[in-house]
């Protein structure tokens, strides 16, 4: 996690949408926590499209396989992610 801010222990919130995989991040307060978790996804998965927004605390992701392994990104970056309930 951003070592410039203090962090909750937030949990994420994921949800897979026809476009790709949206994830909700609470802990990811400002751009550098959200660069942390952009560049963490796009080195761990070539070709995908990332757009980080930490002001509403969401990670969409074009072309990713799968949602476990965004999950697994997340949580190697520093995160904490949780599946969103249904």
């Amino acid at each position: 996690m951003c070592s410039s801010h203090q962090h909750s222990n937030d949990q994420v919130s994921t949800a897979a949408t026809g476009a790709g995989i949206s994830v909700r991040v609470e802990d990811m307060t400002c751009g550098h926590c959200a660069g942390t978790i952009k560049s963490a996804i796009e080195s761990s998965i070539p070709g995908t499209k990332v757009t980080a927004n930490p002001e509403a605390r969401l990670v969409s992701v074009e072309g990713a396989a799968d949602l476990a392994q965004i999950s697994n990104i997340i949580t190697t970056a520093g995160y904490t992610p949780t599946p969103a309930h249904a």
